[in-house]
């Protein structure tokens, strides 16, 4: 399942224009991850946008917003059946290794030096404000600077797939578009202003 996580993750980077690296490609299971073996992606923008700054403190994030980040890095944990809450995070350490030290100067090694953003991609997060906002702030106080969501990945992935194009250099973009050109799948936008089906009309003109 870590393939796929990954895979959505580098789509959604490289369709903003990202350069991504992804340091290690062996899977570690007879032991604990290393710090530095925490971080998935290193990722560069070669054109990022001067007019956007993300603020402090850790926040969601979306693809206008990445916009403006230069370099980063990421790491990805799909847990797409549980919501990340505060107290997810306390006994969860591994979800915040790759924004400390020892990870961040594997990091700087790789990047140099500079402002580095670090970026944890998630299924989700409490569905409640106070909730939400605790496990943001928790994660900043972590060195987290900001979330991404698998539904926003995915949301604007599917937004960008057109179904007259062959995507056959990426099997996830091509399952999209299959998906799509079959309506499985719908913008969003055309969701909003689908008009509810009309209900059934009785012999004398009333409805049913």
């Amino acid at each position: 399942m870590a393939g796929v996580n990954e895979a959505i993750a580098r789509e959604y980077l490289e369709s903003l224009g990202f350069l991504v690296h992804q340091p290690h490609k062996y899977l570690v299971t007879a032991r604990a991850k290393r710090p530095e073996e925490e971080i998935d992606f290193f990722v560069l923008n070669p054109a990022p946008d001067a007019m956007i700054e993300l603020p402090a403190g850790a926040r969601l994030l979306t693809g206008a917003e990445l916009r403006g980040v230069q370099r980063a890095v990421v790491c990805v944990k799909g847990w797409h059946t549980d919501r990340v809450s505060p107290s997810t995070l306390k006994v969860s350490p591994e979800l915040v290794r790759f924004a400390q030290e020892p990870a961040q100067r594997r990091a700087r090694a790789a990047l140099g030096e500079g402002p580095l953003t670090r970026i944890l991609c998630l299924s989700e997060l409490p569905a409640g404000a106070a909730l939400r906002r605790k496990a943001l702030d928790l994660l900043a106080e972590k060195g987290v600077d900001g979330v991404l969501l698998f539904p926003t990945m995915l949301r604007e992935l599917i937004r960008t797939v057109e179904i007259n194009k062959n995507y056959e250099k990426s099997d996830l973009l091509q399952i999209l578009r299959i998906l799509k050109n079959y309506d499985l799948l719908r913008d969003e936008q055309l969701e909003l202003f689908r008009r509810a089906p009309r209900r059934a009309r009785t012999a004398g003109g009333v409805d049913a």
